[in-house]
């Protein structure tokens, strides 16, 4: 990758370690639902302008606003509920160092469902000691009163949802349409599901109006953390590949612990950095990329 692509993978960690803070923010004045229904609707508006802008036109196939459905529901709607309502009882950056478990559970996933993506044992080694770390971090008390598993469990569920996605999203490899409309299908499909339950569950006149700072944490989280993100998300995956993409895995904890220290004032426990570390050493095990390197400097390459 050359410096302007590093640049763009760092930006997106940012904007997506962000995504948790500000939804750490927004979850002491509004509930979750409303959170993640007002995150997809303002980005989906933000998108479906900015291709009227470019004088793209939305499909109006029923196979393609299908896909678009499916996409929202393992993409958006699960994993963001999840994860808000995680948020309301865990720290902005456990749930990010959890949340970095996607691309183990994508191993699995990818491995059971598909035939071109098998499981390799570096692979199989770097799951292993990912989820050694997941088990560090929740520890033997995990079962006690007070123990915060559930919320745990419930950002485990986001990173299994977004493995699921990703062999799912293939789908739209097929149909042959530019990703931002991909996004935009994805993020209006995701509204749609979401605003009759939001309206039975959480009715938007029930809610208090919160602060100006948690609107403006709503907004970043919409239009930078989600619509520009997506963006950028595209334009790595096309200029770099999706291999280095994976990359942004490594960053995106960095990027939400260093944010939640600085403007929350959270602070991690021992066994959360040594979780971490362990997660982060079987990301590089699946990546592969770090091994090779080494390999190759040993055998004097």
């Amino acid at each position: 990758m050359g410096p302007a692509d590093w640049l763009l993978l760092v930006t997106l960690s940012v904007l997506w370690g962000g995504s948790f803070l500000f939804t750490g923010i927004a979850v002491r004045e509004l509930p979750p639902l409303t959170i993640v229904t007002l995150r997809v609707g303002i980005a989906a508006v933000a998108l479906l302008a900015l291709l009227r802008v470019m004088g793209i036109a939305m499909p109006v196939t029923n196979r393609f606003w299908l896909v678009c459905f499916g996409m929202g529901l393992l993409n958006n709607v699960v994993p963001f509920n999840l994860s808000a309502w995680a948020q309301t009882q865990i720290t902005s950056g456990l749930a990010a160092i959890l949340n970095a478990t996607t691309p183990l559970f994508a191993v699995l996933v990818t491995h059971a469902l598909t035939e071109d993506e098998k499981a390799t044992a570096p692979k199989l080694v770097g799951v292993v000691v990912g989820f050694a770390g997941v088990a560090l971090m929740i520890g033997p008390d995990a079962f006690s009163a007070d123990s915060a598993l559930l919320p745990q469990l419930a950002v485990l569920g986001c990173g299994l949802s977004y493995a699921f996605s990703g062999v799912f999203g293939r789908r739209f490899k097929a149909l042959g349409q530019p990703p931002i409309v991909a996004a935009a299908g994805q993020l209006t499909a995701s509204t749609a599901l979401l605003l009759p339950v939001l309206f039975v569950v959480d009715p938007p006149w029930t809610t208090p109006l919160p602060s100006a700072g948690v609107l403006a944490a709503v907004l970043a989280l919409a239009l930078a953390s989600t619509a520009f993100a997506y963006i950028l998300f595209f334009r790595i995956l096309a200029s770099a590949g999706a291999t280095n993409l994976m990359l942004v895995t490594f960053l995106i904890p960095v990027s939400a612990v260093l944010l939640g220290a600085l403007l929350l004032g959270e602070r991690l426990e021992a066994k959360h950095a040594a979780g971490m570390a362990l997660i982060a050493l079987g990301l590089a095990a699946i990546d592969g990329r770090l091994f090779a390197l080494a390999r190759r400097r040993l055998s004097g390459g």
